[in-house]
């Protein structure tokens, strides 16, 4: 298995374009607030993405190097992703995907832009632990809960996403 960078650092940041050809659809892995702890039911159900977005509460830098072994990540900065190493990661990413653009933020409380303005067709976001996939016109908001240590009443899940005719098609993955 080939190995892909852990994760994008400062000198990479910025627009990130997927144009796999008109055959293939592109298949984006979803995490957030894993906390320092990856399942192994979440590698089990992002075999085969094209690509991982980690919507912050990372945890450890170990989590995006695993992450990386099953293909590129994108992580932001989460409240929870202190130190140095909170430092190496933004507090928002613009991710392009066959010609829709995504926007990646940890808290969605903290957003200071009004996404469907700024041309966003998704915006992708953690913080709640609570799995959540919404369109307010014309924005598809996706939250992929948390994959991370278990909360009382809350799920323990992942989302994946395919883009299909133009459109992002995300569903929900429960993992316990």
């Amino acid at each position: 298995m080939e190995a892909h960078p852990p994760f994008l650092g400062a000198s990479e940041r910025g627009r990130l374009l997927f144009n796999l050809g008109a055959d293939s659809m592109p298949m984006l892995g979803i995490i957030s607030d894993t906390h320092g702890l990856l399942r192994p039911e979440a590698v089990e159900a992002f075999r085969g993405v094209d690509h991982i977005l980690h919507a912050g509460d990372v945890g450890e830098p170990r989590i995006l190097e695993e992450l990386a072994r099953l293909a590129p990540v994108t992580a932001v900065r989460g409240n929870m992703d202190r130190g140095e190493f909170g430092l190496t990661l933004p507090e928002t990413e613009v991710v392009e995907i066959e010609g829709a653009y995504l926007y990646l933020i940890h808290d969605l409380g903290t957003m200071d832009l009004n996404p469907a303005a700024a041309g966003f067709q998704a915006v992708v976001f953690g913080h709640t632990h609570v799995p959540e996939i919404r369109e307010a016109d014309p924005v598809l908001y996706i939250n992929p809960g948390s994959a991370g240590p278990r909360r009382p009443h809350k799920p323990v899940t992942v989302a994946v996403a395919e883009m299909e005719d133009g459109m992002l098609r995300p569903r929900i993955i429960r993992l316990l």
